[in-house]
């Protein structure tokens, strides 16, 4: 008789738990350099990055800065090393979660998304979703939080997949993951 796992879901949600935690990124957080100013950096609501109004079309070059990105208390964003802190401008959120995966079923299931720039995310306590509305288009703002105060913005796709995964009490959409609880917002014509 072997171990081997009885579930698949059981066995892709460990080994995806495992992938994860092998993520790895410099201490950004514990750096505290100096604030060397802004720079004419931006990254736009669609993901892309750009230097001086020109994008950034190496992926390397975005994953290498997206390493080093830190949010702080003030809401800003700064690409930070040990010796530097240079701010930048972010329209939404610095990543794009461009796809979403659910694992198990219920209250066990975990909902994995990915973003642009490579990196998985198990939505849960530590790693909650939420939704906002635009102040200037009155659309739903769908967050996931990746790491730190550094969050990826569902796309469409994956923001409408999730709201298929929800259920609906009351007249609002839930979701479950990772044994937390997201409210995703009212049903349409409910108050």
């Amino acid at each position: 008789m072997t171990n081997e796992p009885t579930s698949t879901s059981n066995f892709s949600l460990k080994a995806l738990i495992d992938q994860i935690k092998d993520q790895s990124y410099p201490p950004v957080d514990l750096w505290n350099p100096d604030f060397c100013g802004d720079i004419d950096m931006q990254i736009k609501r669609d993901g892309s990055w750009h230097y001086m109004g020109s994008p950034i079309a190496r992926e390397r070059m975005v994953k290498l800065f997206a390493s080093v990105l830190r949010c702080d208390e003030d809401g800003k964003h700064y690409l930070v090393t040990p010796v530097e802190k240079i701010g930048i401008t972010v329209d939404v959120a610095p990543f794009l979660a461009i796809t979403l995966e659910a694992l198990g079923e219920g209250d066990a299931r975990s909902l994995v998304f990915e973003t642009n720039i490579g990196d998985k995310v198990i939505a849960g306590p530590d790693n909650p979703l939420t939704i906002s509305v635009s102040e200037e288009t009155g659309e739903p703002v769908p967050l996931i939080r990746v790491r730190g105060r550094l969050d990826a913005l569902l796309t469409r796709p994956v923001f409408y997949q999730l709201v298929d995964l929800a259920e609906e009490r009351g007249g609002i959409l839930y979701v479950k993951s990772s044994g937390a609880e997201f409210r995703l917002g009212s049903v349409e014509g409910e108050p």
